[in-house]
């Protein structure tokens, strides 16, 4: 897996678990973690989850393709 992959995942996990946050406690982490002065870190946080969910788009084409790969070498 390219370390793009693997970057753009984690990102979009992150994201996943803040608005989980978000949607059953009312509790934003990003915000919380880097409120006041630094907000633009979390802006830059949320910008960098945005992009990773565009880039994890890309990664539709592989589902499934293993499976398909392993019946056709058998």
């Amino acid at each position: 897996m390219k370390w793009t992959n693997i970057l753009a995942l984690t990102l979009v996990i992150v994201g996943a678990l803040n608005w989980g946050l978000i949607g059953f406690f009312n509790f934003d982490l990003v915000t919380t973690l880097f409120n006041g002065s630094l907000f633009w870190v979390a802006r830059v946080i949320f910008a960098l989850v945005g992009l990773a969910g565009v880039w994890c788009l890309t990664m539709y084409h592989a589902v499934g393709q293993e499976e398909q790969l392993r019946m056709a070498k058998k």
